[in-house]
């Protein structure tokens, strides 16, 4: 099964670059295992043209348009890909044969490693959340908490953000340690600090409760939370792709690796992308390869137009 282009991940990204590669008449095929990150969610928005749309919905017109241009879609999960020579790759799969490629572009994106406290994952995409672009609106001039989690940085920013969207922001440190500065920025910005342990979230009919090891409990409609981001991109840097001092493979700005002929796009090598942002990473990426491949036919139309070609005397 030989393709110009496998594309492993049918999120936004992949399907964009899918459908783009489809347009341009290459034989291209998505590998989706099904898993999207805002499955949890039931609306997608800051799209344009989309928004408010169940994100289940998005994807299934990104499948639709990717078939009707003639691309093909395999529902399962690549196992590991194999640079076989400079003019392409096998792509080994858990549930079929290995797919022959030119090109392959991996778009499985970011895994979010939320906090261990109970009740937190059960609640992941509903009334917990970690983008206040995505869900802030929805939640705008109600009760609103941010827990500090492992990623720092990220919690005392979206702290400061949050507060944009309501007045009644309550910042939940947990175990972040708050210097004198950061505890006066977030003060002056008008946010409430509740100090302690969160041991639990609970709650129910639309309100959360934050329960502290104190006992206390504090009532929000929605809590914030910063996530640490994993790219999935185990099947990049099996290839051997490079990656970075911040530990993301490294891509140019169409997406290129540094192994040619290996492209990636979206969450597994840009934390903050988001929908929007990804399928517009993926068109470009498909364009690029698109690029690539054709500098290969060019190629190879020259050699054999010169093996044609009859011998001078």
């Amino acid at each position: 099964m030989e393709y110009d282009v496998v594309v492993v991940g049918g999120g936004a990204a992949g399907l964009s670059a899918a459908m783009m590669l489809a347009r341009s008449r290459r034989r291209v095929v998505v590998i989706d295992a099904g898993e999207p990150r805002n499955a949890p969610s039931a609306h997608l928005h800051g799209f344009l043209s989309r928004d408010g749309m169940h994100p289940a919905d998005l994807l299934a017109a990104g499948w639709d348009e990717v078939l009707g241009y003639g691309g093909e879609v395999i529902k399962d999960r690549a196992q590991g890909i194999e640079r076989v020579d400079e003019h392409g790759f096998l792509v080994r799969r858990y549930g079929g044969p290995e797919l022959a490629t030119r090109a392959v572009l991996v778009a499985t994106g970011l895994h979010d490693d939320l906090p261990e406290i109970p009740g937190l994952r059960e609640r992941w995409g509903a009334d917990v959340l970690h983008c206040p672009y995505c869900h802030g609106y929805e939640v705008r001039d109600a009760p609103i908490g941010v827990l500090g989690g492992d990623n720092r940085p990220f919690t005392l920013h979206q702290a400061s953000l949050v507060r944009q969207w309501s007045a009644d922001v309550v910042f939940f440190p947990n175990r972040i340690v708050l210097d004198a500065e950061e505890r006066e920025r977030l003060v002056a910005r008008g946010i409430r600090i509740v100090a302690g342990e969160v041991v639990r979230l609970a709650g129910r009919d639309g309100e959360l409760r934050v329960a502290l090891a104190d006992g206390q409990e504090v009532a929000r409609s929605a809590v914030f939370v910063g996530p640490r981001f994993v790219p999935r991109d185990e099947l990049l840097t099996g290839l051997g792709c490079e990656v970075g001092e911040n530990g993301w493979v490294v891509v140019d700005p169409a997406g290129r690796t540094s192994v040619p002929g290996a492209w990636a796009a979206g969450n597994v090598v840009a934390e903050a992308a988001q929908l929007i942002g990804a399928a517009s990473a993926g068109s470009v990426a498909a364009i690029a390869i698109n690029h690539y491949l054709l500098a290969q036919d060019v190629d190879r139309a020259v050699a054999e137009h010169r093996r044609a070609a009859p011998s001078e005397p």
